[in-house]
């Protein structure tokens, strides 16, 4: 069923992240549209990530106007300009409710900028840890010593046998 389930993806997100040990939680949310699908409401979700210490940066996408969209139809798919509605007003209060920021992005570039500002804003330092597996050679050496050391008992007691 087509709809925009705004609420329901943000809780879902706020689950995955909820038991995270992570120093920061950040869950960016772009929607196309206005909520009207789903159990749980927009802002009744944005409550829980302020319980879980989540920051959520909002991301309207699209230009105001008319977009063409996708119908199906008996004869395929066809397209019909449908208004763009983008609830910015509920966006903006998710942001500012949980510390995040909200955006609008009316094409990719400016998804881009607003990509690269969230990064500049959520940085953490990390603690890397690097671990390494040693590898003994010396098996392999003592494997060919030895080799030589019964090659040269064979060879002495044989062909080089010493008569003295």
């Amino acid at each position: 069923e087509d709809g925009t389930a705004i609420g329901m993806g943000l809780a879902t997100a706020i689950n995955r992240l909820k038991d995270s040990k992570a120093v920061s939680k950040v869950i960016i949310l772009l929607t196309d549209g206005v909520n009207n699908m789903g159990n749980v409401s927009p802002v009744a979700a944005s409550e829980f990530a302020v319980e879980y210490r989540i920051r959520v940066y909002t991301v309207g996408i699209g230009k105001n106007g008319m977009a063409p969209y996708p119908f199906q139809t008996p004869f395929g798919i066809q397209y019909q300009n449908v208004e763009v509605k983008i609830d910015e007003d509920v966006l903006k209060k998710i942001a500012e409710q949980t510390g995040g920021k909200y955006f609008r992005a009316t094409d990719n570039e400016r998804l881009r900028e607003i990509y690269q500002e969230i990064d500049s804003l959520e940085k953490t330092q990390l603690e890397v840890k690097s671990y390494s597996q040693p590898r003994e050679e010396f098996g392999i050496i003592m494997i060919i010593a030895l080799a030589f050391l019964a090659l040269e008992q064979i060879l002495g007691l044989t062909i080089f046998k010493n008569t003295f």
